[in-house]
């Protein structure tokens, strides 16, 4: 290895546990998005030719609960992870420090920088281990799995919950559920994916998520407070690691050439069924 070209020196960002889990939450969010938006738009042509390819609505409905199901698993294994290491092993910086996903003042402090560096009335912000917008599309999941899932299982169980609520809820919950997850589809596959990946540092493709590596370069040119960081606590050494296998980053390229494909053709054929109203 070359010692004097950041290019090949790499160090772990994400490990393969929660690489693990993103992959989960990114298949099951996807597969939730087109089934649920078929569910939505039933009326139009592209959800009832989809619907009868793959065995008719309840087919559909089917395959959506399954992926509600592995999806709310694989939240309550993360928050299960987050509470062990925090509360059995110690760990307080998945809590609170540069390291953990709560927002801080520096976040703040960053977005005001961020936008002053857009109007070219500034530097550049040096961000740490997770920028401002990252934590918001973190916590946008238990947004999201808060008020999507709560509702969507009240409508799975209605007789349970009819117990406690009175069955006009069960309305509220449908209505709370399709606005939420719309909304929820077309931030992550307009706000999101271009954060990540089509964005100028980025494009055309991240594979960080996925080969859980990233350059020297990267890290400094992304997260330059946290390279700072590392550098003057000698944990560089410690976090540096292999070059990502080549399978690995096509493998990389490949999924995520097709789940933003997916992701804008749902986005496009949502916004006109829901505008449009076809």
């Amino acid at each position: 290895m070359n010692q004097n070209n950041t290019n090949d020196r790499y160090y772990t960002r994400f490990s393969l546990g929660q690489r693990y889990l993103h992959a989960v939450l990114m298949a099951t969010f996807i597969v939730l998005a087109l089934t649920g938006m078929t569910l939505r738009f039933s009326h139009t042509v592209w959800a009832a030719a989809f619907a009868h390819a793959v065995g008719g609505f309840s087919a559909i409905l089917f395959c959506h609960k399954f992926c509600a199901a592995l999806l709310t698993l694989a939240f309550l294994i993360h928050v299960g992870d987050i509470a062990y290491l925090g509360l059995v092993k110690g760990q307080r910086g998945v809590f609170w420090g540069p390291n953990s996903m709560v927002p801080r003042l520096k976040d703040l402090q960053d977005l005001y920088g961020h936008t002053r560096w857009f109007l070219w009335l500034g530097p550049r912000p040096k961000f740490d281990r997770f920028a401002y917008w990252e934590k918001f599309d973190y916590w946008g999941v238990f947004w999201g799995m808060a008020i999507i899932g709560i509702s969507g299982y009240a409508m799975w169980f209605a007789p349970f919950f009819a117990r406690f609520f009175p069955g006009s809820w069960l309305n509220i919950a449908l209505l709370i559920h399709g606005e939420e997850a719309l909304l929820a589809a077309w931030f992550i596959f307009a706000i999101h994916f271009f954060n990540t990946h089509l964005r100028p540092g980025s494009f055309p493709m991240d594979l960080v998520i996925f080969t859980g590596r990233e350059t020297e370069k990267e890290l400094k040119e992304r997260h330059p407070a946290e390279y700072e960081r590392m550098l003057e606590e000698g944990q560089l050494q410690a976090a540096q690691t292999t070059a990502p296998q080549r399978w690995l980053k096509i493998f990389g390229r490949v999924v995520g050439i097709v789940v933003i494909s997916s992701g804008f053709v749902l986005l496009i054929l949502t916004l006109d069924a829901f505008f449009g109203g076809k």
